[in-house]
């Protein structure tokens, strides 16, 4: 992670889990932090025992969790549905969307040659982490039951599910399961279409990437994308639901043969990474006006 920090960030990395609260306390103090925001379970535990002096902010990449989340002065939502979801918690809370990730620099690479498929093979992509709540079993199975000879279902990522979803897809030769790539901007380039087959999602940065690349997607009604794929040009499907999926896989596999898939030009202005960034400083500043701890002048960085 350290290597692709920008030189002005200090990271301090903890190795291990032992002690990661105390470390993490004597850091604070040590480094005279002032404002510190966590994302994940095991940061937003270690945060809850910061000194009173630190501002302490998490981002519900999921959901909110009181024993998470309650001694916390600020949260930052991804969705609405999130925001309403709050109870009884007494800090301050924002809706901030997740941002459009910045474009990698990765070559242009032709798939269809890497995986020595015919010229016309119609490529179906995703990309993300291969665990149960992104629902890739669901997308497999709906793929064989819709899928012509001539299409190819590509899936970028790593992680717990990739030996079933292997045996899942029980030796069919029109399916490829890639692993991780360093290069998903040249991976989505190559595709017809995009689909994610999440069974929760609070946001979907991969949704964001697909977009960019002008790739028509299909998508399940999951929280976060179903409401800011509102208005945009995209088929939403019940999450979880194999025949609902195939049925949509169907319809553009149809259009596919009639009259082609055509890129989409989507309006992408509202998931803008400066807006986003800017948003975030806003809300780090109205924490710590609401814990009366001013913001030094100091410009370094740690994480």
């Amino acid at each position: 992670m350290a290597a692709l920090l920008s030189k002005d960030v200090v990271f301090h990395g903890f190795a291990t889990p032992f002690l990661r609260g105390m470390r993490l306390r004597r850091l604070m103090i040590s480094a005279a932090i002032e404002i510190a925001h966590a994302h994940l379970s095991p940061a937003c535990k270690a945060l809850a025992t910061a000194p009173s002096s630190v501002s302490k902010i998490a981002t519900l990449h999921v959901g909110f969790k009181a024993k998470q989340h309650a001694s916390l002065d600020g949260v930052i939502c991804v969705n609405r549905a999130q925001l309403s979801r709050l109870g009884n918690y007494t800090g301050q809370a924002r809706l901030i969307s997740n941002w459009l990730p910045a474009a990698e620099e990765g070559e242009n690479f032709d798939l269809r040659s890497k995986l020595k498929l015919p010229r016309k093979t119609t490529l179906v992509g995703a990309v993300g982490r291969l665990h149960l709540s992104k629902g890739y079993d669901v997308l497999v199975s709906a793929f064989q039951q819709a899928a012509p000879d001539d299409a190819a279902l590509v899936i970028v990522g790593g992680g717990p599910q990739h030996a079933a979803l292997k045996s899942l897809s029980k030796g069919d030769s029109r399916i490829h399961l890639l692993g991780h790539s360093d290069n998903v901007s040249g991976f989505l380039r190559n595709l017809d279409l995009f689909v994610s087959p999440s069974r929760e999602e609070s946001f979907g940065l991969a949704i964001l990437e697909a977009m960019r690349e002008g790739l028509p997607i299909i998508a399940t009604a999951a929280e976060g994308p179903s409401e800011y794929l509102r208005g945009h040009p995209v088929t939403l499907v019940e999450p979880g639901s194999i025949d609902r999926l195939a049925v949509a896989l169907g319809d553009a596999f149809y259009v596919k043969a009639a009259v082609g898939l055509s890129r989409v030009v989507y309006e992408l202005s509202s998931f803008s990474r400066t807006d986003g960034i800017a948003n975030v400083l806003d809300f780090y500043s109205q924490v710590a006006r609401g814990n009366a701890a001013p913001i030094s002048s100091d410009t370094s960085r740690h994480l």
